[in-house]
């Protein structure tokens, strides 16, 4: 066998067996049987919620349990057709063997990674919202940059994206905007983008062409079921209602049906207008609130709410988690695990996983290379 042919076999190898050990597979095979029956069982769908959740772990495990059986059988294969092409001295064969290895390595080391979602809301969706800092129109311009990239990073990675609330800026841009992000460990993969993320650039918008600096924020909450208790007092919540804007449907702007929601102990804030009715608006936007809470509540118990609670005071300098360079030189470098690229329009077209790799990985305690190829 070829030596880079070795090596990938070795790697992808090393990587499904952590897979196994993390996911203590004899164990997690035999709480698949258990929710399979359970799933099976007439008398669960009596509790629509309790049914829901179950089934959406068995979903989740038996997803993990298949992707390492999958990687197991494609390395066999692809390691059976490199021999096969070796022996026969295909040059083109072993080539695309290599490329199937390859794909195979690429896919395990973001199942290692996923590997390390295991706190309690990471397989929840999510929402994520954007502000912008200080400096009007440039501020309210990165805001939309980070909105867009987010999308393409969810939509990339076959995440459902929708917007449940936006203010616009005044020349151009978004003041502020919350999506919701549907699909499989969501929250798990972008809550450690919470905090402040700056942009240096020649500004589009200033005649003399002078260099720029911006600041937004990014703010990530999970969205919460019902089998995760959260007790609000509704006196401590105060609703506003208010007409929404943008563009939209005919009753869009016609009648005050986007609702905001204040969590006065928190001063947490959420805001929706994405529903046709103030009713659809007013229950979304609890469950914002929920989430929102709920994330308060992991921050505390991990500890690790310093970035956000950074982004909550002051979207500016000393405060930011990541930097995107575009002039005088091209590097976009996170502050917090030193991981660089040159690759700018790369990253703002939502190439994210290297940056969200290393944070999952310091946040257990991992290490991850520093530079992105």
């Amino acid at each position: 066998m070829r030596p880079d042919v070795e090596a990938m076999k070795a790697d992808i190898e090393q990587s499904v067996a952590l897979l196994r050990r993390r996911l203590d597979w004899d164990v997690a095979n035999r709480k698949l049987d258990e929710l399979n029956a359970r799933v099976e069982d007439p008398t669960l769908w009596d509790k629509p919620d309790e049914a829901q959740a179950v089934s959406r772990e068995r979903s989740q495990l038996e997803a993990k349990i298949n992707t390492v059986k999958a990687m197991e059988r494609e390395l066999e294969d692809g390691v059976m057709l490199s021999e096969m092409a070796e022996e026969e001295g295909d040059e083109a064969t072993l080539d695309e063997a290599r490329g199937q290895l390859k794909a195979i390595k690429d896919r395990a080391a973001r199942a290692e990674l996923e590997a390390l979602l295991s706190g309690e809301a990471d397989g929840n969706d999510a929402y994520l919202e954007v502000n912008s800092g200080a400096g009007g129109t440039e501020s309210c311009d990165w805001a939309g940059m980070l909105l867009r990239m987010y999308s393409r990073w969810a939509k990339a990675h076959g995440y459902e994206v929708e917007i449940e609330a936006m203010e616009d800026g005044d020349q151009a841009g978004i003041k502020s905007a919350t999506i919701l992000v549907t699909g499989p460990n969501a929250y798990g993969w972008l809550k450690s983008e919470s905090g402040v993320h700056r942009l240096v650039r020649i500004s589009p918008y200033d005649a003399a062409a002078k260099r720029h600096t911006s600041f937004a924020s990014i703010g990530v909450s999970p969205v919460v079921d019902d089998t995760i208790e959260i007790d609000i007092n509704p006196s401590d919540v105060r609703t506003d209602t208010y007409r929404a804007s943008g563009s939209g449907g005919q009753h869009i702007n016609k009648t005050d049906s986007a609702v905001r929601l204040t969590h006065i102990p928190t001063n947490t804030v959420v805001a929706c207008q994405a529903g046709r009715s103030q009713h659809q608006n007013r229950e979304q936007a609890w469950k914002m609130l929920r989430g929102r809470l709920y994330e308060l509540e992991l921050q505390r118990r991990e500890a690790a709410a310093q970035a956000m609670a950074d982004a909550k005071t002051d979207i500016g300098w000393g405060h930011q988690i990541r930097s995107y360079v575009l002039q005088p030189y091209q590097m976009v470098k996170d502050l917090r695990t030193e991981v660089e690229t040159s690759d700018t329009q790369g990253v703002l077209d939502g190439d994210l996983d290297a940056f969200m790799g290393a944070a999952l990985a310091q946040r257990v305690g991992e290490t991850r290379g520093s530079t992105v190829d």
